[in-house]
């Protein structure tokens, strides 16, 4: 259990620095973490992590960039709300032009 408590507080460090605006994937910090098979644990992390203000949370989301965490977040559309606060554009769950919104914090942390 302690393993799992040290792996979620460096999934909330990454995601801390998801900057406005962006978003990742599950995938995306569970390879920079070093643990490239863990995408599912990582979700776990964040599962909880909707509550913490200081966790972006809802910047955080599958790799074809639906929004597979929204029913951790208080009312049916917070998760969107808050990415199309940041100018994200987000249709039917799904993030439009991923691409353009991605942040991959293996080329951006290092």
């Amino acid at each position: 259990m302690e393993d799992n408590r040290n792996f979620f507080e460096k999934v909330y460090e990454v995601a801390r620095q998801i900057p406005y605006g962006r978003v990742t994937s599950y995938g995306a910090i569970a390879k920079y973490l070093g643990a490239a098979r863990s995408a599912r644990m990582v979700g776990w992390a964040m599962n909880g992590a909707g509550k913490m203000e200081d966790v972006p949370a809802h910047r955080v989301v599958n790799k074809a960039g639906l929004l597979t965490g929204k029913h951790h977040f208080e009312g049916t559309n917070l998760m969107q709300q808050l990415l199309e606060s940041e100018g994200v554009k987000v249709v039917d769950n799904q993030i439009q032009h991923l691409e353009k919104y991605f942040w991959d914090p293996w080329k951006e942390l290092g």
